[in-house]
C-alpha cells in the first residue's frame, strides 16, 4: 500500500520507502526523503525557488536507468508550479519550480538531482549568478581543482566580484558569484574569458577547451553553464553516485587546505553537522546586496592558447 502524508497542506503518495536506492551505503529511498524534508528544506529550497528545474531521475538508484526530465513529468499535481523556458527548442515547454516543501517532496520522491540556471522565472535569460565549473582529467583531481579555484578567487577579486565555492558532488568543484541582473550572453563571454586567462596563468593546470585529448592531468575550466540554455547542479542535491553524495557548499579554509580528494567528499548524513556550523555557506547568492557587476570591457589579459 502506498503511504499517503500530507505536506503543507499537500496530499503526497510516496512509494517504494524501503528500496536501497544506494547499495554501498544501504540508503533507501525513506532515507532519501527524510534528507530533503528534515536535513536540508531550509537551505535547499532558497536555492531552487523561483528557478526552472531539470531533473536527472535514477529511481532504481545510481546503478540502473538514468534519464534527464525537462517537461514537467506525466501525473504532475496542478498545484505544482510550472514555468515557460523560452530557450527550450518546444517554444511551449514549461518546467517545474520547485517553490515550497510540500513540491520539494513530489519532486525527491521521484528519485531525483536538481539542476537550476542561473536565471529566474521571472527573468529569463538574465542570470543573477556566474558558474565556473571545475572538472578534473584523471589523474587530476579535487585538489587540482582547488589550486585553479584559489586563482580565480583572486582573479574574480580583483573585478570587485566574490566567489563562493561548492562541490560538484562527483569529482570537482563548482564556482559561484553572484551578479546584478546580467544577459547570460555577456556572463558567458565573461566566464570564457577567465577560463582562457585561466589557462594563460595555470598552463600545466588550467584548460579553457573541452576537447579530450588534452583532458588527463588537467581541470577544465567549464564555462559553459552560464548559456541561458544550459543548468548546473543546485546547492545539497544528492547525486547519482555511488554513494548519496552532496553538491555541498565549502569554506576558503576548506579549499585551501585540501590535500586529499577523500578530504571534499560529503554525504548527505554529513550535512546536517554542517549545516549546523556553518549555516549556508552559500547564503551570499541569495542576498541582493552581495550582487555586483560584471566589469565594463576591457582588453583581455591573455591571448587565447590555440586550439
Amino acid at each position: 500500500m502506498t503511504p499517503i502524508t500530507e505536506v503543507e497542506g499537500r496530499r503526497l503518495s510516496l512509494s517504494n520507502l524501503d528500496k536501497v536506492l544506494y547499495p554501498a551505503t544501504g540508503t533507501t529511498k525513506g532515507e532519501v526523503l527524510h534528507y530533503y524534508a528534515a536535513t536540508v528544506a531550509g537551505a535547499i529550497l532558497p536555492h531552487l525557488r523561483d528557478r526552472p528545474v531539470s531533473f536527472l531521475r535514477y529511481p532504481d538508484g545510481p546503478r540502473g536507468q538514468l534519464f534527464v526530465t525537462k517537461n514537467p513529468p506525466p501525473g504532475t499535481p496542478d498545484w505544482v508550479r510550472t514555468a515557460p523556458v523560452p530557450h527550450s527548442e518546444d517554444p511551449a515547454a514549461r518546467q517545474v519550480v520547485v517553490d515550497d516543501l510540500a513540491a520539494l517532496m513530489w519532486a525527491a520522491n521521484l528519485v531525483v538531482e536538481f539542476h537550476t540556471p542561473q536565471w529566474r522565472a521571472g527573468a529569463p535569460g538574465t542570470a543573477d549568478r556566474m558558474v565556473l565549473d571545475l572538472d578534473p582529467g584523471d589523474p587530476a583531481t579535487v585538489v587540482e581543482c582547488c589550486a585553479v579555484a584559489r586563482w580565480l578567487r583572486e582573479r574574480l577579486a580583483s573585478d570587485g566580484l566574490s566567489a563562493y565555492g561548492k562541490t560538484s558532488g562527483s569529482k570537482g568543484l563548482h564556482l559561484l558569484v553572484p551578479l546584478e541582473p546580467t544577459p547570460s550572453a555577456e556572463v558567458s563571454a565573461y566566464a570564457k574569458r577567465l577560463a582562457v586567462e585561466a589557462e594563460s596563468a595555470l598552463p600545466d593546470l588550467a584548460l579553457h577547451r573541452m576537447r579530450r585529448a588534452l583532458r588527463p592531468g588537467k581541470v577544465f575550466v567549464d564555462f559553459s553553464q552560464n548559456s541561458a540554455s544550459k543548468t548546473t547542479a543546485a546547492p545539497y542535491t544528492l547525486r547519482a553516485r555511488t554513494e548519496p553524495t552532496v553538491s555541498a557548499p565549502l569554506t576558503w579554509e576548506e579549499i585551501a587546505e585540501c590535500r586529499a580528494p577523500e578530504e571534499l567528499v560529503f554525504r548527505a548524513d554529513d550535512m546536517a553537522g554542517r549545516l549546523e556550523r556553518y549555516g549556508d555557506l552559500l547564503g551570499p547568492l541569495l542576498d541582493p546586496a552581495r550582487a555586483r557587476p560584471l566589469p565594463a570591457d576591457r582588453p583581455d589579459r591573455s591571448r587565447p592558447p590555440a586550439d
